[in-house]
């Protein structure tokens, strides 16, 4: 694809245009056409837990993912059928998910932290027919098999042994030829390409269904907010389990001709290390959550050598001003925030010709009509809160995906009037910058005021004691509800109520006094989904039970 270059925002709103090809299939139309063409354009640098690096093009897919296609087929899988993908970041991820879109099949890519118990309950919940799953994982698989009938293909990558009835990743595919021509059937186009599954914060996860057009709605996501050019080395530090790997590691930056940049670490994050593997693989543009920006200006930065680095995007989180400070001021990069859902693709932004507010997610992207609406159907003004809808008539934006699956319910309750209902709240500035609030479930309404968790949290985490806030409501016979901060402590501090009210004072320093937490408790870790969000409906529904 050719990148156009804009001026301004309004420029890129005017002219831009996504082009969507008939029946598109990213294996067929984009993978097999570059290595055709030019079969060692770098696709991937790999780096595993060890440090070892591996240089991969455009060819090795291409023919890997190939040989897997041909030896699923020999095993009975075909067009349709669900295939979970457990593989970590390593390598044999990708291949798996071409292999799954040349053969019609759709992937379900999942965490490698799933128990037997998750594997069981989304196995049977998808009908999944195959998984593909790495050796620290398949035993997990194991103890769930007995009980999920629809299970009948088992590969296994990685070097552990095999249990009976599990297949060899390495060697099935070295058994296999290494063309796959497209079939008269192919997938492509409207059909299912994968399906997530939701993170379930507020319940059972639910199944989010996305079509082979998806990855095109991607194309911006690593061109124009990653804003990556051809021989870019791209960093999105994400688990391939979740939507977040494909915005960041897979079908946009390659199609912006970049190189994804994959750092298989498996142990505990260290801050020090990701910098060195900035440092010494010249990674020209990264993408992390807000958190991770946190840890590294904790750092002494004047030790790395960041020069190579470009351009550094952020999401998941509110970014916190003085963070975007502090590493601007280190690295003289601002970070580009940016906004959207598993449900979608990028949805809003602060693209490069856009002057970056520190704490905005930025404005709607081309092809993205979003509106904020209030609980009554109206839009809402400049200043007032609403919920972030998008518009789906006269049709959808590419990218969105088609509703939950085998649930109907669900999905009318969220796409309904010719809109899609997000669930989360935000406000438009007079400039047209939208500030996320966070979900419509977890806003606080305390003595008249409508209080998003984001900013609280966001404030408290400036204070050096805290290390993770989660901010309630709790019930409270004055005001309706209270302001209740759930926070971890960095080493070296402890609970205390002299802690409470200096933390309590810095909130109300930092943002409006009223929002401060008049409640505190201290505790060694938040509960969380298996993809790292804080259970804030969990903390609410332990405080009632306490209350009773």
């Amino acid at each position: 694809m050719q990148k156009n270059r804009y001026g301004s925002y309004q420029e890129f709103c005017d002219k831009y245009q996504l082009d969507v090809p008939k029946n598109f299939n990213f294996a067929f139309d984009f993978v097999d056409e570059v290595a055709g063409k030019e079969p060692s354009r770098p696709a991937m640098i790999h780096v595993d837990d060890d440090g070892r690096r591996t240089e991969l093009d455009f060819e090795f897919f291409s023919k890997q993912s190939a040989r897997l296609a041909n030896a699923l087929v020999a095993r009975g899988l075909g067009k349709g059928d669900r295939v979970m993908v457990i593989l970590y970041r390593r390598i044999d991820w990708w291949v798996a998910m071409l292999a799954c879109h040349r053969i019609g099949a759709v992937a379900v890519p999942s965490p490698n932290l799933l128990t037997s118990k998750d594997i069981e309950f989304r196995v049977n919940f998808a009908k999944i027919k195959g998984v593909i799953a790495e050796d620290s994982v398949s035993d997990r698989v194991e103890e769930a098999r007995s009980s999920c009938p629809s299970l009948e293909v088992l590969v296994q990558a990685g070097d552990g042994s095999l249990a009976d009835g599990w297949l060899g990743f390495k060697d099935i595919c070295a058994d296999s030829g290494d063309s796959f021509p497209r079939p008269a059937d192919s997938a492509g186009g409207d059909d299912t390409l994968l399906i997530f599954f939701s993170s379930g914060t507020t319940g059972p996860p639910k199944m989010v269904e996305h079509t082979h057009t998806y990855p095109l709605g991607h194309y911006t996501t690593g061109a124009y907010w990653h804003d990556l050019e051809p021989g870019d080395i791209h960093l999105t530090l994400a688990d391939t389990g979740w939507g977040k790997a494909v915005w960041g590691k897979f079908y946009g930056q390659w199609m912006a001709g970049a190189i994804v940049f994959v750092w298989d670490f498996r142990g505990k994050f260290v801050p020090g290390e990701l910098l060195d593997v900035l440092s010494d693989h010249k990674v020209t543009s990264f993408c992390a959550p807000p958190t991770v920006y946190r840890f590294m200006i904790r750092e002494d930065l004047s030790k790395y050598d960041l020069s190579a680095l470009k351009h550094c995007t952020t999401a998941g989180e509110l970014l916190n001003a003085s963070v975007f400070e502090r590493w601007k001021e280190a690295t003289g990069l601002p970070i580009y925030e940016g906004y959207g859902q598993t449900e979608t693709t990028l949805q809003i932004a602060t693209f490069p010709f856009m002057e970056p507010k520190p704490g905005s997610i930025g404005k709607p992207v081309p092809g993205w009509e979003i509106t904020l609406m209030d609980t009554e159907g109206n839009i809402c003004a400049p200043g007032e809160e609403g919920e972030i809808c998008v518009r789906m008539e006269p049709q959808k934006p590419t990218g969105l995906f088609t509703g939950y699956l085998d649930e109907p319910q669900k999905t009318a309750s969220v796409m309904f009037d010719g809109w899609y209902h997000t669930g989360d709240k935000a406000w438009e500035d007079e400039d047209g910058y939208y500030w996320f609030l966070g979900r419509t479930d977890d806003l606080i309404k305390s003595s008249g005021y409508r209080i998003g968790p984001f900013e609280v949290e966001s404030a408290l985490i400036t204070h050096e004691a805290v290390v993770e806030a989660a901010v309630t409501g709790v019930p409270d016979s004055v005001r309706g509800q209270a302001v209740k901060a759930t926070l971890v402590l960095a080493p070296g501090f402890e609970g205390s109520e002299e802690l409470t009210k200096d933390l309590q004072t810095h909130v109300k320093k930092v943002t409006a006094p009223y929002k401060y937490p008049r409640i505190i408790e201290y505790v060694s870790e938040l509960p969380k989904t298996i993809s790292g969000k804080i259970k804030r409906a969990e903390i609410r529904s332990r405080d009632q039970e306490g209350a009773k």
